[in-house]
């Protein structure tokens, strides 16, 4: 087919037990952007069951139009079924684009569908714009996360892309805005249901997603197993979270839900402390983008320096007891 056919910039709007994940959101947020650059439609694919009350946020965060898959069928992620689903759609509509969050399922959903509709996907961008020829160019790293590789697809239509939650940001809610809300009912062949959910079973941690939290006190090597018991009485003063670069995590000193960085999360705290970090060019992937950095590190020449709006140098396992100490006596004396 012609690609002049294919046109607007889609988001598969993911959603679990009826709750829209922030990933969409911020996804919607991007397609915006791109949208606006090509002079075309934003367009959301939410799919799920009994979902369409929840569509008019959608439009609130950006979307011109919400195609409504609502079936039994999408009320738990399973591949097969979500993957006709959303399929069906895409060969309907012929979006130009298809963007979709790098998730546990948009990383299982993305390959399939690209598979399915001959196109390629690449994944965990941290960039995408419109070149002059109107093709979308989508950055991720490369080697390693040593360098930045720009990748295009332009013969083949949709343009798929995953991208990391915490990457982009979300617009402001506009409750004023208008759009479309379209009902769609696929055609389920259920002869290729080969996967049934009998039961979930979920994990109660009581603690909040780092993506989510507003202060995050990250630990490195430079910190070590002893220097994380600190830095947790740091966190208590400061009501923030615990996250780590990899080391700590390939230690075993901390799960890999804590990791910052290109094969851990992406954040955007309003305030990152990064304590024992060197900075390597993989975490620094996960966290330059928070508001204000503060960074304690022996070796001056760190590159987390490089990105920090305030550093120490110094060992962490000597400045850490002193700043909880200090910080707890400027709370008592408010």
């Amino acid at each position: 087919m012609d690609l002049q056919s294919y046109k607007d910039v889609y988001v598969f709007i993911e959603q679990r037990d009826g709750v829209i994940q922030s990933v969409a959101l911020e996804l919607l947020g991007k397609a915006r952007d791109l949208a606006d650059a090509l002079d075309e439609k934003v367009v959301a694919i939410f799919p799920g069951d009994s979902i369409s009350g929840k569509a008019n946020l959608l439009i609130e965060h950006g979307a011109d139009s919400v195609i409504c898959i609502d079936s039994p069928h999408l009320g738990v992620y399973l591949t097969e079924q979500y993957t006709q689903a959303v399929y069906q759609v895409v060969e309907k509509y012929l979006p130009s684009i298809l963007l979709i969050g790098a998730t546990t399922i948009g990383r299982d959903l993305g390959p399939r569908l690209s598979g399915r509709l001959l196109t390629g996907l690449t994944a965990d961008c941290t960039k995408l714009e419109i070149s002059p020829e109107r093709n979308l160019l989508m950055t991720r790293p490369a080697f390693g996360g040593n360098l930045m590789a720009t990748i295009t697809c332009i013969e083949h239509r949709p343009q798929m892309s995953t991208v990391r939650p915490g990457v982009m940001k979300k617009r402001e809610r506009d409750i004023e805005r208008e759009g479309e809300i379209i009902t769609f009912t696929p055609v389920f062949d259920e002869s290729k249901f080969r996967v049934k959910l009998l039961e979930s079973v979920k994990e109660e941690k009581g603690k909040i997603d780092i993506t989510d939290a507003k202060i995050l006190v990250s630990g490195g090597r430079g910190a070590g197993s002893a220097g994380f018991k600190k830095l947790k009485e740091l966190a208590n003063v400061l009501k923030a979270e615990v996250s780590a670069s990899r080391a700590v995590v390939d230690a075993g000193i901390v799960s890999h839900d804590r990791q910052v960085g290109q094969t851990g999360k992406t954040v955007r705290p309003n305030l990152y402390f990064a304590l024992g970090i060197s900075g390597a060019i993989q975490h620094l992937a996960g966290m330059e983008e928070s508001d204000y950095i503060v960074a304690i590190n022996k070796d001056k020449y760190a590159p987390i320096f490089q990105v920090s709006d305030l550093g120490i140098v110094g060992d962490v396992t000597t400045i850490i007891p002193l700043l909880t100490e200090r910080l707890a006596k400027e709370k008592k004396s408010k």
